[in-house]
């Protein structure tokens, strides 16, 4: 009987949309996506701070604080047990199971970037279900990847959901750009960020004329965000003076070695995966490898667990001493590696922004010591955020909304914009293909295609 009850309402609300002209039809179905989107990553969050405070005892998903409070053995031991526990899941699932090539390049499984870059947008939701549990696992035990790409995955396989049961009522590629951006909106506050993510990374698979519904879609997952309690601001900053002109001069210089600096990071995650792969280990022992240097390094610093939130919060609201600064900031880079070469899930997003604003900060000190006319630690830290996202994404505009959107700072947003310009043409000189695997805007890799 609710079988019958549900499909008559969905043939109902097919041809509901039906009706509407196509542009209204689009943007109906992309304020359901970015609600769904908003409801989807806000369910994540809870769920990965209550597994964070029964594994390691983390509040509200503060990993450093955690990591600082636990015996030497249990620091060392509980990244490499959840990358394990990880791989041993996605290792045990994918046992025995035999896909046909092609079905796998149809489903996409689990990456919603090639089902709409090179796929119809459909995505395998097992695979993708799976994927959001194994880095749940590797996120909640102090593994250094950014626990963001989960719910920006989530909030896409919703929507490629919501889409196909819809059917010919809507534009699943559309629908999926939606729900990517919707993730993106709720998970980083920042639906400008969210919208322009889709035009600048997908653009070519997705004509600018739909971008509209795309902004919809992450307005309404901010809006539910907001409306469920999440702040408008990720990351509260007091109002920053603008700088002048002589202080405009070195965040440019400092742009340029941010482009040179994100081009060194991206060959740095590959060169670590390759030296995984090459090591053939089980997908659990790799797991377990990685989590296991992240553990050994946090008994030099704690900051090296988690995605670097915590670190980005420090560096931007009391700076800490450049000796401290550049210490985490090595051995995060090892952990990074470590992690993201193991091949376990996760996103690079925020520990990019780490790095970013260790790096600004690092550049102020320096300068001080100089004698320069510097602006203001914080600026360099807000402007390296932007400048590393930028470098690495080779999307200038929307790592400049989005640092923007992050903290608040709409005075910066003149420095931010040319900043990240420069950045990425920098970085796409030095490293033609992004964190992405994609060579420009939309055009995707051979290595892309391959997958």
């Amino acid at each position: 009987m609710q079988a019958k009850a549900w499909r008559f309402g969905l043939h109902a609300t097919r041809r509901a949309l039906l009706r509407l002209d196509t542009p209204w039809r689009h943007l109906v179905v992309a304020a359901v996506v970015g609600a769904l989107g908003a409801l989807a990553v806000a369910a994540f969050r809870q769920a990965l701070f209550a597994l964070e405070a029964v594994l390691v005892g983390a509040g509200g998903g503060h990993l450093v604080a955690a990591a600082s409070a636990l015996p030497a053995e249990a620091r060392v031991l509980a990244p490499a047990l959840g990358g394990m526990a990880a791989g041993l899941l996605l290792w045990l699932a994918e046992r025995g199971r035999d896909l046909p090539a092609e079905a796998q390049v149809s489903q996409h499984r689990g990456d919603y970037i090639e089902a709409v870059v090179i796929g119809t947008g459909r995505l395998d939701l097992r695979a993708g279900l799976l994927k959001v549990a194994a880095s749940m696992l590797v996120v909640s035990t102090g593994g250094a990847v950014g626990r963001e790409g989960a719910m920006v995955l989530l909030a896409a396989m919703l929507a490629s959901m919501l889409g196909r049961a819809l059917g010919r009522a809507t534009d699943l590629r559309l629908v999926v750009s939606c729900g990517a951006a919707a993730g993106l909106a709720a998970a980083y506050h920042a639906p400008l960020a969210g919208a322009v993510f889709v035009a600048e990374i997908l653009v070519g698979s997705l004509a600018l004329a739909q971008l509209g519904p795309v902004v919809v879609a992450a307005v309404m997952a901010f809006g539910v965000s907001v409306w469920l309690g999440e702040r408008s601001v990720l990351f509260p900053v007091a109002a920053l003076t603008p700088p002048g002109p002589a202080q405009v001069v070195w965040l440019l210089v400092l742009s340029l070695l941010g482009g040179a600096f994100g081009a060194g990071l991206l060959r740095w995650l590959r060169l670590t995966r390759s030296l995984f792969l090459g090591s053939r280990l089980p997908l659990p022992a790799a797991f377990a490898l990685g989590g296991l240097v992240v553990g050994l390094l946090s008994l030099w610093r704690p900051e090296v667990w988690g995605n670097g939130y915590s670190s980005i919060e420090q560096q931007l609201r009391s700076p800490a001493a450049w000796s401290v600064v550049a210490l985490v900031l090595v051995l995060k880079l090892l952990a990074i590696g470590a992690t993201t070469g193991s091949g376990a899930p996760g996103g690079v997003f925020t520990p990019t922004l780490f790095v970013g604003a260790a790096i600004g900060a690092l550049a102020a000190a320096a300068l001080a010591g100089m004698g320069a006319s510097a602006a203001p630690e914080p600026v360099y830290a807000v402007v390296g955020m932007a400048v590393l996202l930028a470098s690495t994404t080779h999307a200038p505009v929307m790592s400049a909304l989005m640092v923007f959107e992050m903290t608040g700072q709409y005075a910066l947003l003149p420095v931010l914009l040319p900043a990240c310009v420069l950045a990425a043409l920098v970085s796409r000189r030095l490293e033609p293909l992004s964190v992405y695997g994609l060579r420009g805007p939309g055009e995707p890799t051979a290595q892309a295609l391959a997958k």
